[in-house]
């Protein structure tokens, strides 16, 4: 049961007039102690809800005709029902003989549901004391938000960061940068956490869109009693807009002045211990028609990366990889490196053209896929080499870091190289053509990778993983145009698909069964549903919730209730009166 702080909660409605300032309060019980919402299955606002017996707007006539269909439980009102542990509930079928001696005697207004759907808070309406945040379309600070929170900014940026905390301005404002909510909404005035890395995309109407400017005059708290840091911003034009923004509506007016949009917008912050020493921002923008409609796409990214890095390949962990990293990967026969694998991440119509790369992170399983577009005028060998070139476009490394840290520059420093295993040959010129059904025989369709890891030891207590190897593998299948009663001349679509799986090997090898295991498996727990090697469970290895020496003292405990059970019990007590 969660533990509440006693107190009372306010809504506070604050209104402004002309020459005067009103303020109304309303003061709720704590629901702590009382129910919030007495009748939670009143979800409109002066109108009866149907099957609603606890509705207060609902006419007795309006009652009758769904009294014998209302909501039950505590949808239905009943906020306080009778819990399992109270005495007047023994009543229940399933109630155990020894239920009048552990029952809890309480009235019903102590009810363990109290508090258990709602925790109070203040809510203001307006702009009084509002907690600022850095709006990047303007150089000044403005209210995040006309309903916010009533909670006290805390600033302690001046005694350093600490991981998670907000990135606060010398206007005591949050640095904030658009941001992708759990709700899948743009939020534009997020803030920025220390040492949280994001890549986000929000999509936005450009009639409503805004000129980003204000990173320019900003002023960042560095993390030391009056340090300032002020960001580096370089601007870039991009070479290709139709792919961030879709015209879909014509333009208002041609003779209008261009203006300037930013459709990516990178962050780089440099940090030293609990300090930010340096922050770099390249924008990439597009001028368009000040009067353009349609959809752009904008992408925004936060990397924090190490002072003394040298550049921004950044540490996967140290040493050990981190659940979540980017698998770090190497190509010893190119100049310019790649530093990860990849998997696709379709958008739109799913097809391999448009889809973008996402990076593999260590310890998830994943699959992902896109759609190869196939023309008629294509015969089964270019259809071979276009899937081959596609999967291998995932994989382009030819080793991967068994460290989180493993050093680019030095391959000897734990890179272990990645086994291509069954790579299908596409030179060997069999089947030139489609055949006569259309049918393409061994056409590579899903790439496999497992990715093999186990535990190194540990630092400071915590579990250091590394890669121990990594396997690519090619599926084939069979594969026919589909065109319908003509084959005219349009692109039918092949899947392609890639997963990622991480088995981890254990440090020690398990103990080989016995020959008694396995020739009687009717001792086998994962054969039978009865498992006789457990009976003692709480008093064997097997079980790991405590010590091994505090479940044999409660073991013996429980023996000596048991004996002095029997002893007090018949026949030893007539034994003892003759």
């Amino acid at each position: 049961m969660k533990n509440f702080a006693p107190s009372q909660t306010e809504i506070r409605t604050r209104t402004r007039t002309e020459g005067q300032m009103g303020e109304n309060v309303t003061v709720i019980p704590n629901q702590v102690y009382q129910p919030l919402g007495p009748c939670p299955c009143n979800l409109t606002a002066g109108a009866c809800d149907v099957r609603c017996c606890c509705d207060q707007e609902c006419s007795s006539d309006l009652t009758g005709l769904f009294r014998e269909a209302c909501f039950t439980g505590v949808f239905g009102g009943d906020v306080n029902p009778l819990f399992d542990q109270l005495c007047s509930a023994q009543g229940a079928p399933e109630a155990p003989g020894w239920f009048p001696f552990l029952c809890v005697q309480s009235p019903l207004a102590n009810s363990p549901f109290l508090g258990y759907f709602y925790h109070g808070s203040v809510c203001v309406l307006g702009p009084p004391r509002a907690p600022q945040v850095l709006n990047m379309s303007s150089s000044r600070p403005q209210a995040s938000a006309e309903v916010y929170l009533h909670t006290d900014l805390r600033d302690f940026s001046d005694f350093g960061y600490k991981q998670g905390d907000p990135i606060m301005t010398v206007d005591k404002a949050y640095f904030t940068i658009p941001q992708v909510s759990l709700a899948g909404q743009c939020l534009q005035n997020a803030p920025v956490a220390f040492l949280q890395n994001f890549d986000v995309q929000c999509a936005t109407r450009l009639e409503v869109s805004q000129e980003r400017d204000g990173i320019i005059n900003a002023k960042i708290k560095n993390g030391v009693l009056g340090g300032i840091v002020t960001p580096r911003v370089i601007y870039e034009e991009a070479t290709d807009p139709d792919k961030f923004i879709t015209r879909t509506e014509t333009l208002l007016s041609n003779g209008s002045a261009p203006r300037n949009v930013n459709v990516e917008e990178h962050y780089i912050f440099r940090w030293n211990n609990n300090t930010i020493s340096e922050i770099s921002v390249k924008i990439i923008r597009v001028a368009i028609n000040a009067h353009q409609k349609g959809i752009m796409t904008q992408r925004f990214t936060v990397k924090f990366l190490s002072y003394n890095s040298g550049d921004e390949k950044e540490f996967s962990g140290n040493p050990g990889y981190q659940l979540g990293k980017p698998v770090r990967a190497l190509n010893a026969n190119r100049v310019n490196n790649v530093t990860t694998l990849h998997l696709w991440q379709s958008a739109g119509r799913g097809l391999c053209t448009s889809a973008t790369f996402k990076p593999i992170l260590f310890g998830e399983n994943a699959l992902s896929g896109c759609l190869l577009e196939v023309g008629t005028s294509e015969n089964c060998t270019q259809l071979r080499e276009n899937a081959v070139e596609l999967l291998d476009s995932l994989i382009q490394a030819t080793h991967v870091a068994m460290r989180g840290n493993s050093n680019y520059n030095d391959p000897s420093d734990g890179w272990v190289e990645i086994i291509r295993a069954d790579a299908p040959d596409t030179d060997t010129g069999a089947d030139p053509s489609v055949s006569v059904n259309g049918v393409c025989t061994d056409i590579p369709a899903r790439l496999h990778v497992r990715i093999l890891s186990s535990d190194a030891g540990a630092v400071e207590g915590i579990t250091q993983q590394e890669i121990l190897g990594i396997e690519t593998r090619l599926s084939l299948v069979n594969w026919q145009f589909q065109c319908g009663l003509t084959c005219e001349d349009k692109a039918d679509l092949f899947p392609v698909s890639a997963s990622v799986q991480f088995i981890k090997i254990p440090a020690q090898l398990p103990r080989p069964p016995t020959r008694f295991q396995i020739n009687f498996t009717e001792y086998d727990c994962n054969r039978n549903e009865v498992c006789w090697p457990q009976l003692l469970y709480p008093v064997t290895r097997y079980y790991q919730g405590e010590p091994y020496s505090q479940c044999v003292a409660k073991g013996l405990l429980l023996v000596s209730f048991f004996m002095l059970a029997v002893f007090l019990s018949s026949p030893w007590a007539r034994t003892c009166q003759v």
